[in-house]
């Protein structure tokens, strides 16, 4: 089971659903910046086939960065976080908090626990996520969008005005917008970073290589980041394109995807890799090495309330 010490009381549901919200939000604040800049350097491809290359104007993650606030200043890289804090306490505490019930669910509590099952529960906690969160996925991907315009406007005023906006033009739908790519892709997300974060770590406690620590948190969760945005790098960029586009550009997912191969290009599904994997890589660092400290420290805080 993920992150339980052989010494601990195991955390219950409750313990893990708040601890993973919890470090998933400590998580995107180290690492917003950087998902950002990915959201920047992964629609910049869009206005190619209406501007020349002269439009295209990020160059790279630091590049992007350093760009970004020289043209709209430091806070332009945290363009969204209220809406990416609101996602994380709502999405991480499904998929990451309820994924071990959800193996105990698929294998009624047996202690055998194939690779099947870990995938099977991976993909239903990652499902489950974006349909209780999606409108907050919309919102904070078009806050990163958004640019800040020479007279000081912009598309939206704040996070609120940001979900009234988008259901009053686009209707509700417009909230649950790239629902279906968002799906796929968190369903991939979620295999990839759980499972493989759960059997890399099951295999250094097995064979001793380390102890249930911050090493061997840290070397499971890298492994993680890094499996994870190798799969789910051609997803996101579709989910993230379709997610900010205006109504009518393109008539769903696949349709997206298709116009990005034939004008773009394959290479087009990689396109801001580096801080994909950069931010994958440490947010799952952050997030797993924090989720397991505070669910130790919220059992241990349960465990002496009890025996007082």
């Amino acid at each position: 089971m993920v992150g339980v010490k052989r010494t601990d009381l195991a955390p219950t549901a409750a313990v893990k659903v708040i601890g993973a919200g919890t470090a998933a939000c400590f998580a995107d604040l180290v690492t917003f910046p950087l998902d950002t800049a990915k959201v920047r350097l992964q629609i910049q491809g869009e206005s190619k086939a209406v501007k020349d290359s002269k439009a295209i104007k990020y160059k790279g993650v630091f590049g992007t960065i350093t760009t970004m606030v020289r043209t709209e200043g430091a806070r332009s890289l945290y363009n969204g976080l209220v809406a990416g804090l609101q996602r994380q306490m709502s999405f991480a505490s499904v998929r990451i908090g309820l994924y071990d019930s959800m193996k105990q669910f698929y294998t009624r509590g047996s202690d055998h626990i194939s690779i099947g099952t870990r995938l099977l529960a991976g993909c239903t906690t990652g499902a489950m996520a974006v349909i209780v969160a999606q409108p907050t996925d919309v919102v904070k991907v078009r806050f990163q969008a958004q640019v800040r315009l020479t007279d000081g406007s912009s598309r939206y005023s704040g996070t609120m005005d940001a979900y009234k906006t988008i259901a009053r033009n686009e209707g509700f739908r417009g909230l649950w917008k790239g629902t279906v790519p968002n799906i796929t892709r968190n369903a991939v997300v979620n295999c990839a970073e759980l499972v493989t974060y759960d059997l890399i770590k099951d295999l250094i406690l097995k064979y001793d290589l380390m102890t249930d620590n911050l090493p061997c948190h840290f070397t499971a969760a890298f492994s993680a980041g890094f499996c994870t945005t190798i799969v789910a790098s051609p997803i996101d960029v579709v989910k993230t394109r379709f997610m900010n586009s205006v109504a009518g550009q393109y008539s769903g997912a696949l349709n997206c995807t298709l116009t990005m191969l034939t004008k773009e290009g394959p290479t087009a599904f990689y396109k801001g890799f580096v801080p994909s994997f950069l931010r994958l890589g440490s947010w799952n660092i952050v997030m797993f090495v924090s989720y397991e400290q505070v669910k130790r420290a919220m059992m241990r805080a349960h465990q002496n309330w009890e025996s007082h």
